[in-house]
């Protein structure tokens, strides 16, 4: 048994509920990780392999909720012969272009982002930037010409994909760079975010895929129970967060986010200077 029973419970459903909260907000899932677990002592507990692979783990239950939160849209990408709209060969088009340019960029400077800017401090200054992004954009925004995911073109789509790339250095948040890039293009707000859930499918799992691949060694019997615990309760929050989302969206700007990734980053950078 890894250390207390209890205790490894938790923090198991703290950190599967915290990554299918914050997977596809504006807000950097993996910049809240980062910082939760660092508090919570999560890699000494699991060891940093274990860790690793753990946060992998939930990330994919929280994928694989969006397929679940949008089966018609999914079902309709893979009939391949459709070519309109958001659908088919032309929808998989759309999200292969947005892929690519994170794609290539994270294995290029994959070893470089691994060890710099996964640290507290660099992810509170992600954080900072982001929600002034944020901020930026809802206080001056830009005028709405797409509306709705059929209205998007191959155009809006390599250029979400450019965006996409900020993610790269945590705390900035793959939602956050993709919704409010989408909006700096002049989508509108609703539809820059659900237009970014179904950008993380291919990216996402792809990396963690990957990483899963490559921390293979890493897997036992006793961590077991806690990765499907963590999967579990990642999937199920992420469903919940992502039709939530968008029913917010429909009434409120993403303000709010922006204040709050401020208010966090803020904090996360005195504890950090502190210790």
């Amino acid at each position: 048994m890894l250390g207390d029973w209890t205790n490894t419970l938790v923090i198991v459903l703290l950190l599967g509920a915290i990554e299918g909260l914050t997977e596809f907000l504006p807000v950097s899932s993996t910049g809240h990780l980062i910082l939760a677990a660092d508090l919570c002592g999560f890699d000494a507990l699991f060891g940093d392999e274990q860790a690793k692979t753990f946060e992998i783990v939930i990330q994919l239950g929280a994928i694989l909720a969006v397929v679940a939160a949008y089966p018609h849209r999914f079902r309709q990408l893979l009939r391949v012969r459709d070519g309109t709209g958001f659908t088919g060969w032309r929808g998989l088009w759309l999200l292969f272009l947005t892929t690519v340019p994170a794609g290539i960029a994270g294995l290029l400077a994959h070893r470089v982002i691994k060890d710099v800017l996964f640290q507290p401090l660099t992810v509170a200054m992600g954080l900072a930037l982001g929600g002034m992004w944020i901020l930026a954009i809802e206080r001056w925004p830009v005028g709405v010409r797409r509306r709705g995911l059929d209205s998007l073109g191959w155009r809006d789509a390599l250029a979400v994909g450019l965006f996409q790339c900020l993610a790269l250095w945590p705390g900035m948040s793959r939602s956050s760079s993709t919704i409010v890039g989408g909006m700096m293009l002049g989508i509108e707000r609703r539809t820059a975010a659900e237009y970014s859930f179904f950008a993380a499918v291919p990216l996402l799992t792809a990396a963690c895929s990957y990483e899963l691949y490559k921390n293979r060694a890493t897997l036992s019997a006793d961590h077991a129970p806690w990765l499907a615990i963590g999967f579990v309760v990642s999937f199920l929050v992420a469903w919940f967060a992502v039709r939530g989302f968008v029913r917010f969206l429909g009434r409120h700007t993403l303000t709010a986010f922006g204040w709050y990734r401020v208010v966090v980053a803020t904090f996360a950078a005195l504890r950090s200077l502190c210790v």
